[in-house]
């Protein structure tokens, strides 16, 4: 989000574009390919151990099986038994889809603890330049942070750039859950931030669970800060492509199919967030009631219907955010296609009156925060569209009950 938030480079945007040729050919000669090459990751370790492991005489099942049968697996198990997958695999179990949300909790608690050891370690590490030993500081801070009693850690990678997600309230009780999906710079040490909170997966999530509960005090509601797919870096090749967005599609697809229960979910995609979302649109679960979308570049269609999904495709943007001013078209597989806030596209606009900048959606007091609100509560008479003649609402019933 940092590139994104803070400095427009619209000329870098363009120039882009003007590449496109450029990357086709370096993605033909497989520099995509191998710049993505890397040995096995401490999560993929867990997974390795996972698929070797036994427990009462029995083989583990498949770690990708459908998240159905792992939960009948883990069902079936007694606590010791789950105890000891937790201490045995925590990577694998913090980010098994079907695995039970508390020991999924649980799991990725012991996974941090180690991995604040390695940091720690690496803060004195001798062969590590000053700059290494500020960054392991900053990685043992972090997770620390994320070990604080109450929070809810749903999935957790420490390699690279790391991968988290987090829960704010029930996910098992929730009449509604909401998915809040940022956007480029987002990673383990931009998920929360003390300055400009509410830019912060953390702080937006945090934010829209506070005005749900406001909105409706007798729906139950559950909020997931997910970042758990690798954002793009900066504004660059990956941030112009949907190489990510479908990376991350997949994965944020096999987050809503594993959710317990089947309260609808709502979808809240910020920025390159929104390309994420409509990449995984069209093989959406069913459960998904409402896409919601502010400062988008683009869902990667020229229309709505293009997305081919039954959910609600909502879009706001406010009147100063630079993303308006980024080219809205794809050449060469650069771009993000036509901007969901046009006629043509089909959304439903919102009003994000209040709101300030391209990172200001989620701030307190916005109209943009409560109509997310809203949504999320499924209270769609109650809100606000960018035009007065209210032509967001049509069609549309629901109250906070809904």
């Amino acid at each position: 989000m940092t590139s994104f938030d803070t400095s427009p480079q619209l000329n870098v945007w363009r120039a882009l574009l003007a590449l496109a040729v450029v990357f086709v050919m370096l993605a033909t000669t497989g520099w995509t390919a191998m710049r993505n090459q890397r040995g096995d990751t401490p999560l993929q370790a867990s997974l390795s151990a996972w698929e070797h492991g036994r427990i009462g005489g029995h083989r583990l099942p498949d770690p990708q099986s459908q998240p159905t049968k792992l939960a009948r697996f883990f069902s079936s198990l007694t606590e010791r038994q789950r105890a000891s997958l937790v201490h045995t695999y925590p990577l694998a179990v913090g980010n098994m889809n079907g695995a039970p949300v508390e020991l999924r909790y649980r799991a990725n608690r012991v996974a941090l603890d180690r991995a604040r050891d390695v940091e720690r370690e690496r803060m004195h590490d001798n062969r590590l330049t000053p700059a290494g030993k500020n960054d392991a500081g900053r990685r043992m801070h972090r997770f620390e942070d994320l070990m604080e009693k109450g929070r809810h850690i749903l999935a957790f990678d420490p390699e690279g750039s790391g991968r988290v997600a987090e829960v704010f309230g029930d996910l098992r009780e929730a009449d509604r859950v909401s998915v809040v999906v940022p956007g480029v710079d987002t990673d383990l040490l931009t998920f929360q931030r003390t300055n400009r909170k509410y830019s912060a997966p953390v702080g937006m999530a945090e934010s829209l669970y506070s005005a749900e509960r406001r909105t409706s005090p007798s729906t139950r509601t559950a909020v997931i800060a997910w970042a758990d797919y690798t954002a793009p870096s900066g504004l660059g090749i990956d941030s112009a492509t949907a190489m990510r967005a479908e990376e991350g599609a997949v994965r944020l697809n096999a987050l809503v199919r594993s959710l317990p229960g089947s309260s609808p979910v709502s979808l809240f995609c910020h920025s390159y967030g929104s390309v994420v979302c409509g990449v995984a649109a069209h093989t959406m679960p069913g459960r998904v009631s409402d896409i919601a979308v502010a400062g988008s570049p683009g869902m990667r269609v020229e229309k709505a219907a293009q997305l081919h999904t039954s959910a609600r495709v909502w879009a706001m943007r406010d009147s100063d955010d630079w993303i308006q001013d980024v080219p809205y078209l794809e050449v060469g597989g650069l771009g993000h296609g036509a901007d969901p806030m046009s006629a043509g596209f089909g959304a439903r606009v919102l009003s994000a009156q209040g709101a300030k900048g391209h990172a200001g959606y989620f701030e307190p007091g916005t109209a943009s925060l409560m109509n997310f609100a809203e949504i999320g509560v499924g209270a769609y008479r109650s809100v606000h569209c960018a035009h007065e003649d209210g032509v967001c609402r049509t069609g549309l019933s629901g109250t906070a009950a809904a």
